[in-house]
């Protein structure tokens, strides 16, 4: 069965890394993934939450939001607070940024990283931890200036959507093949190979072991071509 936008099965949509989008962040990227786009910024802050203070070490975290206007309906701000769905999204950013780091010695500041989505159509989510991954080493670059030390990045992080769609195991599911997806999944990856989070779900249907095989293979090989792109982002 062909996909609605003529892409092969282990084709991921086109993807464009625009580094140093906003000229205030001490890092930055705007991330394009078909048509999902996202804004990340990452700022350093001085200071760290309750329980990392006095201990000299720093902190990455990070949020989440997507526009009114990112999807064909308008949703309200959430304006008193993070509903469910954006809090375990901005989570799953933060445990991925935090993995990627080399260490948290850097003193105690705060990289906060911020992903704003102006237009989604599926993967909101992994477009915002590979565009996050280079604001945040960007951010630690310029840590680093500051505070004459190296810099506490440590390895590329990114993330990409794999799904079972008509039977057909698909990389980089767009909106269309997300909502009718018998089984999809999320997979974080630390380059070049080390797994940082799956998340997989029999959202129609259920996955064998061969299935889920298969699909991690798929993630695998789209995640070192989002690997390529960030560090030829990060060259530029």
């Amino acid at each position: 069965m062909p996909r609605p936008d003529g892409r092969s099965n282990t084709e991921l949509r086109a993807t464009v890394l625009e580094r140093r989008a906003n000229p205030y962040a001490e890092g930055s990227c705007l991330v394009r993934m078909g048509g999902t786009l996202v804004h990340c910024t990452a700022s350093v802050e001085s200071g760290v939450p309750r329980f990392r203070k006095g201990t000299g070490l720093g902190w990455v975290t990070a949020e989440y939001g997507m526009l009114p206007r990112a999807t064909s309906e308008r949703t309200d701000r959430e304006r008193n607070g993070p509903g469910g769905r954006t809090s375990e999204i901005q989570r799953l950013i933060g445990r991925s940024l935090r993995a990627a780091m080399r260490t948290f010695e850097f003193g105690e500041y705060t990289i906060k990283v911020d992903c704003d989505v102006l237009t989604a159509d599926g993967g909101t989510r992994c477009a915002s931890i590979t565009g996050a991954c280079v604001a945040l080493q960007d951010a630690c670059t310029w840590l680093a200036g500051q505070t004459n030390q190296p810099s506490p990045f440590g390895r590329l992080v990114a993330a990409v959507s794999v799904g079972k769609v008509a039977g057909e195991a698909r990389l980089d599911l767009a909106y269309l093949e997300d909502r009718d997806a018998e089984v999809d999944a999320n997979v974080v990856m630390l380059e070049p190979a080390s797994f940082v989070e799956v998340q997989g779900t029999g959202e129609q249907g259920t996955f064998d072991r061969a299935e889920l095989d298969r699909l991690l293979d798929l993630a695998q090989g789209g995640l070192a071509q989002l690997f390529a792109l960030q560090r030829a982002a990060l060259s530029a």
